[in-house]
């Protein structure tokens, strides 16, 4: 893991709990910094902070607007401005473009673009204080290409791409960076629960789905998420404040 010091920082993580989130919360804390992780589930968020006494667990829903206001004020009077900002939470879900419902889209643009667009706003003035912040977006493959049946999802992440990318050109003069990690297929329940659907609507063994899904990955396996934590400390660091405004793929190779 490359190695930051973040001592002073208040970092918040949504999606906290688990996979991709998990990982860059524990890396975060191991770095130094005060971490408030956000999810769903307190039982799910609790067993990660039992993990590092730096990491604090906060109960949120992003596809709630007063929900995300009332609890990042909270974490706020309790750790300070937020600096770093990880809006990691996320569905996935696959429906063909011609089958695809008016409320399926909005579920996942209210949870994959909405709670983004949230959740910065509410850690942006924090940042401008301070003349200091990192907001590092989770976006993904299908936010540089198109992802067949992924149609709300594919939309939502390039989304979140354009949003980033916005973002980093407003503050680019504050301190504040804005970039989008773009990661392929991780090892994560998300990718599990997707693979057991693959295989149960394409009568085909839970091997065949996994192979299925890793050729996207350039070096042909599973991405761990602690690769994608990697990316985000880095873009944490010292030297890191010329990266601005970018997409980068994590996904074995070039996509």
């Amino acid at each position: 893991m490359y190695q930051i010091d973040l001592s002073g920082k208040h970092a918040l993580v949504t999606g906290g709990g688990t996979g991709i989130g998990r990982a860059i919360a524990l890396a975060l804390a191991k770095a130094g910094a005060r971490v408030t992780i956000t999810g769903r589930r307190l039982e799910v968020l609790e067993e990660v902070a039992a993990l590092d006494g730096r990491i604090f667990p906060r109960v949120m829903d992003v596809t709630d607007e007063e929900n995300i206001r009332h609890t990042i004020t909270e974490a706020i009077a309790a750790d300070g401005p937020v600096q770093i900002c990880v809006p990691n939470a996320g569905i996935a879900e696959t429906v063909p473009v011609r089958k695809m419902s008016l409320d399926f889209w909005h579920r996942i643009m209210r949870t994959n673009l909405d709670g983004v667009f949230l959740t910065i706003r509410e850690c942006l003035p924090g940042m401008v204080d301070e003349g200091w912040g990192r907001i590092i977006t989770i976006s993904s493959i299908a936010g540089l290409r198109g992802l067949r049946y992924g149609g709300a999802y594919t939309a939502s992440k390039h989304g979140v791409i354009g949003l980033t990318r916005v973002i980093a050109e407003e503050h680019v003069q504050d301190g504040i960076t804005a970039n989008a990690l773009c990661p392929g297929y991780v090892r994560t329940p998300i990718v599990e629960r997707n693979m057991k659907l693959i295989a149960e609507r394409s009568g085909i063994t839970l091997e065949e789905a996994l192979a299925a899904m890793v050729k996207d990955n350039r070096h042909g396996r599973l991405i761990e998420p602690e690769e994608v934590a990697e990316a985000a400390i880095m873009l944490c660091g010292p030297h890191s404040g010329s990266i601005n405004g970018e997409t980068i793929a994590i996904a074995g190779g070039q996509v």
